[in-house]
C-alpha cells in the first residue's frame, strides 16, 4: 500500500545492542494495548515509568547508561525483553485475508485518541477514531491516517475553589513522545505547502506508528510561516471561525497533499466528520489532473470512492461558513476546478436553510454516495434532519446506512480481565473476539473471582484518585473542602457511580442532582451508602457546560453528603480506565435522541461495570433487560427521568448491591456482571465495527472499481 518513509526521533538515547529492539518498540503504539508490552517498560524502571506518566520516550530519555547496560545482565528482563520484541515481530509481519482486499483505505479526521502521551484528542470522535486504526492494524487491513498535530495540545482542565472551570495549555513534547519526523530525500523536515492558499502555509509532516496502520499529522507552527499561520494548527476546535475554516482546509487539502507527495496509494477516502471534507475537492482536482477526467467524471469518481460518516444529531451542531469566508478562501480553487462560484457553493447549500452559509456535513453527504450513522437510531434521526439533502432509495426513504461504534477491546479491557480472557480463548483471543458463542466462558468463572477482580480495580481506582489530589497538594498546596471535593473521603467498600463524559448541557450531567434531598438519603443510607463520581470537561466557549460542571462541584463541596460525591479533575485517556475498571455503575443520561452512539458504556461494560442510561445511542441495539439497566422518557423530561432514576436506586439497584452471601459476594449482582460481558463486548467491538465497514462499503467500493477497471 505505501512505500517506507524515513523517520526519525531524536530523543531515544543510543541504547546498548542487546536492547536495540526497545527503540522499535517505544515508537510504535502497538505496546498500549499488549499487557506483556506496557509491563516490559515498568520492569525496566517502574519508578521513572511512573515518572514518564507510562511514556517509554520519555522514560528511556531519562535512564542512564549504566542502568541500560545493567537491564542487560538481568536473566529475568532479557527473557521477557526477546519475547516481547518477538512478538512485536511478528505482529508486524504478519498478514490477513484483508491485505489485498480491500483496496487501500485513506482515514481523515480531526483528532485521535491513542493514548495520552499523544493529546491530539478531545473526546469520543478522537477515541473511536483511534480504536479505528488499532483495530485496522490488528485485521491487516490497509489503512492511512491523516490528522492534525495540536502542538498546543487540548485544554488541561483546573478546578478553582469556586468550581469554575480553568484552563491551561499543555504544549506537546514532540521529541519525547512516541512521535517521528516525516523526513525528505535530503533528511530535512518533510513539509508540504498547502495549495490555493495566499499568502501560502506550509506545514510540516509528522508521523505515529499505530501498529501496522501509519497516522500522519499536519502542524502549521513552523518557522516558515507567518505567526498568525503557526496558530492554524495549534489547538482543537478553535471558536474564532476564520481561523477553524483554514484549519479545515490544511486538514482536509493539506493532508490530501501529503499523501500525495509521500507516494502513498489509496483507492477509498473515508472522512470521519466534516472537519476534513475538502479533502474531497482536492481528490476531484487530483483525478482532472492526474487521471485526465473531466470535473463532472472526476466528481462522480469521488462520489462512488468516498465515505462519509457524521456523529451529528442536530443540523445546528454542524459547521457552516458565510459565504463570503468562502469566496475569499476559494476563488481560485474553483476556477482552477472548471466551476463557478454557484457550482462551487451548491454542494454546501442546505436546502432547508440555503441563505445561511456553506454547510460542511452538506457539502460530505452531497459528495459521497456512501454515508452512514453511528448507531441505528441515529440513522433514524439522521435520515429526518437530512431528508432533502439525501437521495432517495427505491422505496422512498433517505438514503443512508449505519455502521454502529464499536470499540478497540484490547485497548480498554482491565489487564486481570485480560489474563482470564487469554486463559480461556488463548493469546490470539482478539481475532475472534466478535464471536458471541466463545464468550460463553465467563459464566464459568467463579462470582467471588470476578467480584474480588472489580473491587481490586474500585480500590486501584480510589487510590489513583486519592493520589492526584496529594500531588495537587505537593504542588500548590489546596484548600480541604477542594480536596473533599475531589475524592479524598471515597470509600471503596460502598456502591460507587460514575458519570464520565464531556459536560455539555444536552448530556445532563446533573440530572442525579434534580432532588438533593432524596439524593441525601440515597447517598448516606446507613446500611446501604453510594457515593457518586463525576469527571468530565465543558468546551473552553460552552458556558452552559461549565455552569452546569460549577453545579456538580458545588455539590461535592456541601458538607451533607459527607464526601461521597466527588469531581475529578482533567478528565482524560488514563482517568478514564481508572474509572471504567473501577465504578460499579456507568451512568449515562443525554437527552433523547441527542446521544449519537456513545461508546464509554461499552467500554464499561467490557469490564463488568453496569451500564444505566436511557434508552438513546447504542444502548437500544444492546439492552437485554439482564445486562444494565434503562430509564427515562420520550422526549425526555428531566423531573420524570430524574424522579426515575431514583426509583431505580432506590427499589433495584441499591439493594442488589448489598445482597450479599456469607462471603460477601452479591452474586444477583455479580450474575448481572457476567451478562454484560458477554452480551456487549463482542456485538460492540471495533472487530464487528470494522467488519461492518467491511461488507458495507469498503469491499463493494473495491470490487465495483476492479469490476471497471479504475484506478483509484
Amino acid at each position: 500500500m505505501m512505500k517506507k518513509d524515513p523517520s526519525i526521533n531524536i530523543a531515544i538515547p543510543k541504547l546498548p545492542k542487546k536492547l536495540i529492539g526497545l527503540k522499535d518498540i517505544s515508537l510504535n503504539l502497538w505496546w498500549t494495548w499488549n499487557p506483556r508490552g506496557k509491563n516490559l517498560f515498568k520492569l525496566l524502571n517502574a519508578y521513572l515509568w511512573k515518572e514518564s506518566n507510562h511514556n517509554p520516550i520519555l522514560m528511556l530519555k531519562n535512564m542512564s547508561e549504566e542502568e541500560l547496560e545493567k537491564a542487560c545482565s538481568n536473566e529475568y528482563f532479557m527473557r521477557e525483553y526477546h519475547y516481547v520484541y518477538d512478538m512485536f515481530k511478528v505482529y508486524m509481519n504478519d498478514t490477513n485475508v484483508y491485505a489485498k482486499e480491500p483496496l487501500p483505505v485513506a482515514y481523515f479526521c480531526a483528532e485521535y485518541g491513542l493514548h495520552h502521551s499523544v493529546p491530539i484528542y478531545s473526546g469520543g470522535l478522537g477515541f473511536l477514531a483511534g480504536d479505528i486504526l488499532k483495530e485496522s492494524s490488528d485485521m491487516g487491513l490497509p489503512m492511512v491516517g491523516i490528522g492534525f498535530m495540536y502542538p498546543k495540545g487540548y485544554v488541561r482542565q483546573f478546578i478553582g475553589t469556586d468550581g469554575w472551570q480553568n484552563g491551561a495549555e499543555e504544549p506537546i513534547e514532540k521529541d519525547v513522545a512516541p512521535i517521528e519526523r516525516v523526513l525528505d530525500k535530503v533528511k530535512n523536515h518533510f513539509t508540504i505547502e498547502v495549495p490555493f492558499i495566499d499568502p501560502p502555509v506550509f506545514a510540516s509532516v509528522w508521523k505515529i506508528n499505530v501498529g501496522r496502520v501509519t497516522l500522519y499529522l499536519l502542524d502549521t507552527d513552523i518557522e516558515k510561516n507567518d505567526p498568525w499561520d503557526r496558530q492554524i494548527s495549534s489547538r482543537l476546535y478553535t471558536s474564532d471561525m476564520n481561523q477553524r475554516l483554514r484549519q479545515q482546509i490544511v486538514l482536509g487539502i493539506g493532508g490530501y497533499r501529503v499523501l500525495e507527495e509521500l507516494g502513498i496509494e489509496y483507492s477509498i477516502l473515508h472522512l470521519n466528520e466534516g472537519h476534513p471534507a475538502f479533502a474531497l475537492f482536492e481528490r476531484v482536482r487530483s483525478f482532472m489532473q492526474n487521471d485526465k477526467l473531466s470535473l463532472d467524471a472526476a466528481i462522480q469518481k469521488v462520489k462512488k470512492t468516498s465515505i462519509f460518516t457524521t456523529h451529528t444529531p442536530l443540523q445546528a451542531a454542524t459547521d457552516v461558513y458565510d459565504f463570503d469566508m468562502i469566496g475569499a478562501s476559494f476563488k481560485d480553487y474553483w476556477e482552477a476546478l472548471g466551476m463557478n462560484k454557484e457550482q462551487f457553493m451548491s454542494f454546501g447549500l442546505n436546502p432547508d436553510n440555503p441563505n445561511v452559509g456553506f454547510n460542511m456535513t452538506v457539502f460530505g453527504l452531497n459528495m459521497c454516495d456512501n454515508t452512514n450513522a453511528v448507531s441505528k437510531k441515529h440513522c433514524e434521526v439522521a435520515r429526518e434532519i437530512w431528508k432533502h439533502v439525501l437521495p432517495k432509495k427505491e422505496d422512498g426513504k433517505p438514503a443512508m446506512d449505519y455502521v454502529t461504534n464499536g470499540v478497540h477491546l484490547p485497548t480498554w479491557i482491565s489487564d486481570e480481565l485480560s489474563e482470564i480472557v487469554i486463559n480461556s480463548l488463548g493469546d490470539k483471543w482478539n481475532l475472534i473476539q466478535d464471536e458471541s458463542e466463545l464468550w460463553g466462558f465467563i459464566k464459568e468463572i467463579e462470582n467471588k473471582k470476578l467480584w474480588d477482580i472489580s473491587q481490586r480495580s474500585k480500590i486501584t481506582m480510589v487510590n489513583f484518585i486519592r493520589e492526584r489530589v496529594r500531588m495537587k497538594y505537593a504542588d500548590d498546596g489546596i484548600d480541604p473542602v477542594v480536596a473533599m471535593s475531589e475524592g479524598v473521603l471515597l470509600d471503596p467498600d460502598i456502591l460507587t457511580i460514575g458519570f464520565a463524559r464531556r459536560m455539555a448541557e444536552y448530556k445532563r450531567p446533573d440530572l442525579i442532582l434534580q432532588d438533593l434531598d432524596r439524593l441525601e438519603k440515597i447517598v448516606n443510607n446507613s446500611d446501604k451508602p453510594v457515593q457518586i463520581i463525576f469527571a468530565g470537561k465543558a468546551h473552553p466557549s460552552d458556558m452552559a457546560g461549565k455552569k452546569i460542571l460549577q453545579h456538580i462541584f458545588k455539590t461535592a463541596q456541601d458538607c451533607r453528603f459527607r464526601g461521597r460525591i466527588a469531581f475529578v479533575e482533567d478528565y482524560g485517556e488514563n482517568v478514564a480506565k481508572y474509572l471504567l475498571h473501577g465504578v460499579d455503575v456507568w451512568l449515562n443520561n443525554p437527552l433523547i435522541p441527542m446521544e449519537a452512539c456513545g461508546t464509554s458504556g461499552m467500554k464499561a461494560s467490557l469490564n463488568g461495570t453496569l451500564h444505566l442510561s436511557v434508552l438513546d445511542g447504542w444502548w437500544p441495539e444492546s439492552y437485554n433487560g439482564k445486562n444494565g439497566w434503562t430509564f427515562g422518557t420520550e422526549p425526555s423530561d428531566n423531573a420524570k427521568d430524574a424522579s426515575e432514576l431514583y426509583d431505580l436506586l432506590e427499589n433495584e439497584i441499591v439493594p442488589l448491591y448489598y445482597d450479599k452471601d456469607n462471603k460477601g459476594v452479591p452474586n444477583g449482582w455479580v450474575v448481572k456482571m457476567k451478562e454484560a460481558i458477554l452480551s456487549i463486548p463482542p456485538a460492540f467491538s471495533a472487530r464487528r465495527m470494522m467488519k461492518d465497514y467491511l461488507e458495507k462499503f469498503y469491499i463493494p467500493i473495491s470490487k465495483n472499481l476492479q469490476h471497471t477497471g479504475e484506478k483509484s
